[in-house]
């Protein structure tokens, strides 16, 4: 049973409204943002109207603030932002939807000048902005605006999209813009297409950046803005009206060619019955010199070809995508669809084929997902040489994973990383690399055979040897 001074609403419904609120006046005095909250919740209690007043105002004001928020102060930016965003959807919304649609819209508003003042390096800023997206089109749906000027506020929103605030705001406003609306916004946006940006005459250019081919003036940015808006917008329009030929539209044939947009035209026929057109998108992608495939073109293309009952093609994909990139998916799905006794064979198989991979790191992630760290083990002994003491973020999975029933190759693990630090002087690391030393120290008493590795004092006295004057370790690992 939770204590009668336990903070919590029960036990503070004893103190009484008086005491309550006297509490509160002190608590907040000198609090801004408690004072803030505290008028909105007045304000609510009025109702809707003066909880909108007091929204908007405080609104307006973060609009005009011009102080510099950095990360160091940016949580209170966030909580105010969440506390108007909270209260336009609690409080507004379910008297009056309209009247909250507008707010939201002016809410959103706040991106660009927010934005404009303000570090957001945690993306903790964008992620209140992209909720409000959501809400505005939960919104709207209840509101219920006029279509075509509905379609019309999309646009102007698409327009003013510098940090990617709107990204989804087509999709999120689709149930209420409807077909007409759509159509509607289409025409607009087409519209803006055939519209180029004016260009002043050269005495006016404005240089506002630099790039490889010399300075970069306002009006070129604002062209490529306007032409980027459009292309997207186009592409969403399509996608929300279901028109595939719509979408594949806004792509050049050559572009199309590039696996990753291939296998997002794919997607869509597939999805709208066309598997064989969608077979045809992703066999004429090309692919460049270094061999790379797209994860997205390999499950579309394993997605067309289930549908198209063409399976023994499909488990060939699967088996090849795992020869090349070890994928734990891929060898489970390839598994999983093979007649009893065969997937034994297959799997001895596969573990062979991951034990002579060209990378060793992929080779050792592998066992470690499966999991088999017998034969992560294995490999990490037979291949010492070739372990990169640099990539500490497999390395040190690795030996925690390993320590308990494989301390040697957890050990080696462990030391290639100690001796990359040193070798490299990487003196940020030698905290680090002295813990791993301690670790190995540890490890040591469970290991009955070096074999022909050194025992942790040799080991120890070779460091020594070749790295006794690293005192900023020494200190470390010794202290």
């Amino acid at each position: 049973m939770a204590s009668k001074t336990t903070l919590n609403a029960k036990n503070l419904e004893a103190l009484g409204a008086a005491r309550l609120a006297q509490l509160l006046v002190e608590i907040s005095t000198g609090n801004a943002a408690a004072k803030r909250k505290l008028r909105l919740a007045l304000a609510g209690a009025q109702g809707p109207k003066e909880a909108a007043r007091e929204i908007t105002k405080r609104l307006t004001s973060i609009a005009r603030a011009r102080s510099f928020v950095t990360w160091k102060n940016r949580k209170a930016l966030v909580d105010d932002l969440e506390t108007q965003r909270r209260a336009i959807v609690e409080q507004i919304a379910p008297a009056d939807p309209q009247e909250a649609l507008t707010l939201m819209w002016r809410f959103m508003g706040l991106a660009t000048p927010v934005f404009e003042r303000c570090d957001d390096s945690s993306g903790t800023v964008i992620d209140i902005f992209h909720q409000a997206c959501a809400d505005l089109g939960a919104l709207a749906k209840v509101a219920r605006p006029e279509p075509k000027a509905l379609a019309r506020q999309v646009l102007d929103a698409l327009q003013d999209n510098g940090y990617g605030q709107y990204d989804d705001l087509i999709a999120l406003m689709a149930p209420a813009l409807g077909p007409d609306g759509l159509e509607h916004l289409k025409e607009l946006v087409e519209e803006l297409g055939r519209t180029p940006v004016p260009v002043p005459p050269k005495s006016e250019w404005e240089e506002v950046g630099w790039g490889s081919g010399g300075p970069r003036h306002a009006h070129e940015m604002a062209e490529r803005a306007r032409q980027s808006t459009v292309s997207m917008a186009l592409k969403d329009i399509a996608d929300a009206l279901g028109d595939v030929d719509g979408f594949i539209a806004q792509y050049e044939p050559e572009t199309r060619r590039v696996p990753k947009i291939a296998a997002e035209i794919a997607q869509r026929l597939l999805g709208a019955g066309r598997a064989e057109d969608a077979l045809g998108f992703i066999e004429r992608a090309e692919f460049g010199n270094n061999g790379w495939i797209p994860r997205e073109w390999t499950e579309t293309r394993l997605a067309v070809l289930e549908a198209l009952g063409r399976l023994d093609e499909a488990q060939a994909l699967r088996w090849e995508t795992f020869e090349r990139t070890l994928s734990v998916e891929h060898l489970r799905a390839y598994l999983k669809r093979l007649p009893d006794f065969d997937d034994i064979e297959a799997e001895e198989r596969a573990m062979a084929q991951a034990t002579a991979h060209p990378s060793l790191l992929a080779a050792l992630q592998f066992f470690l997902d499966w999991p088999a760290l017998d034969r992560a083990a294995e490999l990490l002994v037979a291949r010492h040489s070739e372990i990169d003491g640099d990539h500490y973020e497999y390395l040190v999975p690795a030996a925690e994973a390993l320590s308990e029933r494989h301390p040697l190759a957890a050990t080696l693990a462990l030391r290639a990383m100690i001796d990359f630090t040193l070798t490299k002087a990487r003196s940020k690391r030698y905290r680090h690399a002295a813990d791993h030393l301690t670790e190995c120290a540890r490890l040591a008493e469970d290991i009955q055979d070096f074999g022909a590795f050194e025992t942790h004092e040799a080991y120890v006295a070779r460091l020594k040897k070749e790295h006794g004057r690293k005192f900023g370790f020494w200190s470390l690992a010794e202290g």
